[in-house]
């Protein structure tokens, strides 16, 4: 009689099946538990959308969208899928909601494919001044298939130059203009870019990756009555997954719809779509509010007391989630003070400041955010004593002996603020 072999094995946990990638985890869990997060683009997201990451909706595979889908048993997934979507819709009052795009880059690239043919005039905001790379860059994409037209600050305030912003949409007629940024650290007027667009015939583009969180508490005003569209990014200020949303008015659903899919990708990210859908949950929640009013006050903090210490603001403060520094004034540069923050526990990234003489890859900037830590329970005391730490590792002229010293408070203090 002949034996039945199965080949279905049981599931092993991860430090069994690979103990090597299960040891290189937990390290990085034990980092991000014992340093000062101070990324502007970083978060923690909560236990329960990490646990829909992992769930068993990664295994389905579902090309098209809900209803309209190019292989069957989506009947779960669907569900899922319209769940994200109203929520969506319901949080940030848009019309239309696509949750399918993968990440904050092709969420933009959708949008010039829906609207524009190559070649086409975009006016969009200076890499070097905060913008982002696929608002024109010449590294990205963006820049190399359209006729990129880039705004910037006013040099003598270092904030957004909107008489400057229509006299170049004038001049040059965009098809699309996009407002928003990377590193800018204050509110945008998009009354004014709608007027700004309404006056040249212009699709406005609202890029909130960063701030979107702010906008879902109330803590930042929302873009979705004055853009055509707008996309963000998922994590970042949100809290949730690596995943990205476009919201737009009902007329432009079709072209956006189409843009991502076929246009630009396969199947959604399933697993993704689910942590969405438990991300904008959590947004609805009240004290999603207080997260976010609180992560203004907190950049507000960590700003007013890195300028008592002499260090040079761009725009002079913030009004929002991140404060970049201008460390021209301190002699140093933005790579090897990042580096040295890192080693004594805070950990922000080097960027690019307005007007800077120094080559992105070793700027004179340094950016930094309050989300993460504000998960983690930081106020605006927490957020001053990092200034001071900052501050001490500067004036030492990042001596180890002081950066080793300042290493052991923040990890202590980090020991206080559990992690989710």
């Amino acid at each position: 009689m002949q034996q039945t072999v199965s080949i279905v094995s049981t599931p092993a946990a991860l430090s069994q099946t690979d103990p090597h990638l299960a040891s290189l985890l937990s390290a990085e869990e034990a980092r991000q538990r014992s340093k000062v997060r101070l990324i502007a683009s970083e978060n923690y997201a909560s236990r329960a959308v990490r646990e829909a990451c992992s769930s068993v909706i990664t295994n389905q595979y579902s090309e098209g969208y809900p209803g309209a889908r190019y292989y069957e048993g989506q009947q779960i997934v669907d569900q899922v899928e319209l769940l994200a979507v109203d929520r969506a819709k319901a949080l940030f009052g848009a019309e239309h909601a696509n949750v399918q795009s993968h990440s904050g880059s092709p969420a933009n690239l959708a949008v010039y494919l829906a609207f524009l043919k190559p070649g086409d005039t975009v006016l969009g905001m200076q890499l070097a001044h905060g913008g982002h790379l696929t608002h024109g860059s010449r590294a990205s994409i963006t820049g190399k298939y359209w006729n990129i037209v880039s705004y910037g600050l006013d040099p003598a305030t270092r904030f957004l130059d909107y008489a400057k912003i229509r006299e170049l949409a004038r001049e040059h007629r965009p098809k699309l203009i996009i407002a928003g940024h990377s590193a800018y650290p204050r509110r945008i007027d998009f009354s004014a870019f709608r007027d700004i667009a309404d006056e040249v015939g212009a699709l406005l583009l609202v890029d909130m990756a960063h701030f979107a969180g702010l906008v879902a508490g109330g803590a930042h005003p929302s873009p979705v009555p004055f853009a055509d569209v707008v996309t963000t990014t998922t994590h970042k200020s949100l809290r949730g997954p690596r995943g990205a949303m476009i919201l737009c008015r009902a007329e432009h659903a079709a072209k956006i719809d189409k843009a991502v899919f076929p246009g630009l990708q396969g199947g959604p990210h399933n697993a993704i779509t689910a942590a969405i859908a438990v991300t904008l949950q959590e947004a609805l929640r009240p004290d999603f509010t207080a997260y976010a009013a609180q992560c203004v006050a907190n950049a507000r903090a960590l700003a007013d007391g890195l300028a008592a210490h002499g260090f040079d603001l761009v725009t002079g403060g913030t009004d929002n989630h991140l404060v970049l520094v201008d460390l021209r004034n301190k002699g140093l540069g933005g790579k090897p003070l990042a580096a040295a923050l890192d080693r004594a526990g805070m950990v922000g990234n080097y960027n690019a400041v307005p007007w800077d003489d120094q080559p992105p890859q070793s700027p004179s900037g340094l950016r930094l955010g309050s989300p993460a830590m504000t998960t983690r329970g930081f106020r605006e005391s927490e957020f001053r004593r990092v200034a001071e730490w900052i501050a001490r590792v500067v004036d030492s002229g990042l001596d180890e002996t002081v950066i080793a010293a300042v290493a052991g408070e923040t990890r202590a203090l980090c020991e206080g603020f559990s992690m989710p």
